[in-house]
């Protein structure tokens, strides 16, 4: 039992999140490294939402909301993690949620169905019926009615090649990616440097302040997202190592 007086309550609560849906055959071998890549960059962030991860989510949700077909493209980490929350902003929305999995068995493919079958809604990607052009492995297979006929995919985690490959067939990718170095990150058209669960949360909370989503959208640069991210973990790099030279008492 982890005490909310723990420093690191919300954390840790994700990880054993993680756990538990590896136990239950929800997420992949994989999925635990992933989470735990993700978790370090979180912290060089400072494990809140920052100001350009608000504004890219803000331009998520415009985009979504003027989206003719919108998918919201999940696995088994955001099924253990935010299963509820994509539900609500999938119904928020408008969009459409389908299963997607690169370490794809039809066990896990059920498991995570039946999750979202438990908030009430049926999702697509159990029996796909077309394929991702370019794509060699399972990311490949995907619903006619889904993926493979959005105008707008949110891409939730680390994805490069389907995120390219998306970008390929003429879609609107959005990503949430810790990692603004990623191939997904550099690759999608926003990219939101938040951890999922703040991010999801965030962009439901988000959805009936959009007033003028095409204003939003036309001031809005995926690089320049990028750029402030970056400059804020170096930043906060810079910050905690003067900090430490200064407590060790030598001069600078």
């Amino acid at each position: 039992m982890i005490p909310r007086s723990h420093p690191r309550y919300e954390s840790l609560m994700k990880r054993e999140k993680i756990v538990e849906g590896f136990k239950k055959g929800i997420v992949a071998h994989a999925g635990l490294i992933a989470h735990g890549r993700g978790e370090a960059f979180d912290y060089l962030l400072g494990e809140r939402t920052q100001d350009f991860a608000l504004e890219a989510e803000k331009a998520a949700i415009a985009k979504i909301l003027t989206a003719k077909n919108p998918v919201i493209s999940v696995n088994g980490n955001v099924t253990a993690l935010s299963a509820g929350d994509v539900v609500t902003l999938a119904r928020r929305t408008g969009a459409k949620v389908e299963v997607n999995l690169f370490y794809r068995t039809e066990e896990r493919i059920e498991r995570i169905v039946e999750v979202f079958r438990g908030y009430g809604m049926e999702i697509l990607g159990k029996n796909p019926d077309a394929r991702i052009p370019g794509l060699e492995h399972s990311r490949a297979l995907c619903s006619s009615q889904g993926i493979y006929s959005a105008d707008v995919v949110l891409v939730p985690l680390e994805d490069g090649d389907r995120a390219q490959a998306l970008k390929n067939m003429g879609k609107f990718v959005i990503t949430i990616d810790l990692n603004p170095l990623s191939r997904t990150a550099r690759t999608a058209d926003i990219t939101i440097v938040d951890e999922l669960t703040r991010a999801i949360k965030n962009m439901i909370s988000l959805v009936d302040s959009i007033d003028e989503p095409q204003k939003i959208l036309s001031t809005y640069s995926n690089n320049e997202i990028l750029s402030k991210s970056l400059e804020h973990i170096n930043k906060r790099l810079e910050k905690i190592s003067e900090e430490l030279y200064s407590s060790s008492g030598l001069k600078t």
